[in-house]
């Protein structure tokens, strides 16, 4: 793996572990955290690695855009920024490994939107979220677009009109993270949940996770145009042959990838 000045990369067997490094701005998401961030999530793409876990150092997860960074852009130079951390959003999802979040402390706009933006996310009891442009004098537009899609309007009306922190319980029952656990619990649930979304086909499960991100918020119909397409073109792999034949046979699966 690469060095880098703002973020810290390493393996761990099939695992690879992203943590922001910036605890002293509270792993705030400058344009060189986001662009180190985005450069490690591509090389990992092309790695062997199954799954990835994205933590950050400090007492917080991430507290969201560096507002040092924002103050003194223009139009263009904000435009800018802000399309490089949707690029960086857009990177985790169209990467071929499970990302899980690693969330501990406060995870706040940009932050938030980062945990919503990865496959799944595991909190400590400790953790809490918000959109807090809502209290502020910059609204949370775009961490909301991520928000909305795992807790649905109301909810995102209530984090973005308020403003207010979601403790890590009521972020569970909402669906923006899949588990909390107690904070020296929160490693080994991680790494549980992890190990559970990463078994199987490796390919299989790369086409599966780009094949769900394709289909979601999309009209039924459409959905299951693209599901069923990509559904009959995958009975033809390796991995989908084998499972189901030692499904057939009653043996564990030998994958191919």
């Amino acid at each position: 793996m690469s060095d880098y000045q703002h973020i810290l990369v390493r393996r761990d067997g099939d695992v690879a572990r992203v943590t922001m490094n910036r605890p002293e701005r509270r792993n705030a998401l400058s344009a060189e955290l986001l662009t180190e961030l985005r450069a490690a999530f591509e090389e990992i793409s092309a790695s062997d690695a199954s799954g990835v876990v994205l933590a950050g150092n400090g007492p917080v997860f991430s507290a969201g855009h560096d507002f040092a960074d924002v103050v003194g852009r223009d139009v263009d130079g904000v435009r800018e920024l802000l399309k490089l951390c949707t690029d960086l959003m857009h990177t985790i999802q169209y990467l071929p490994q499970v990302v899980v979040a690693r969330v501990h402390g406060l995870a706040t706009a940009a932050g938030c939107q980062l945990v919503a933006s990865c496959d799944l996310a595991v909190a400590a009891e400790s953790a809490g979220f918000a959109l807090p442009g809502g209290k502020g004098g910059w609204f949370c537009h775009t961490p909301a677009v991520p928000v909305a899609r795992a807790i649905g309007r109301k909810r995102l009306m209530e984090m973005a009109l308020t403003g207010d922190v979601v403790d890590a319980t009521t972020a569970a029952e909402w669906g923006l993270v899949n588990h909390v656990v107690a904070d020296d619990e929160l490693d080994e649930a991680v790494d549980a949940l992890l190990a559970r979304a990463t078994r199987g086909s490796r390919d299989s499960k790369a086409m599966g996770k780009a094949t769900l991100y394709a289909q979601l918020d999309r009209p039924e119909k459409d959905a299951y145009d693209i599901a069923v397409e990509v559904m009959v073109a995958t009975s033809q792999t390796p991995a989908a042959k084998e499972g189901m034949t030692a499904f057939l046979e009653k043996r564990p699966p030998v994958w191919p990838d």
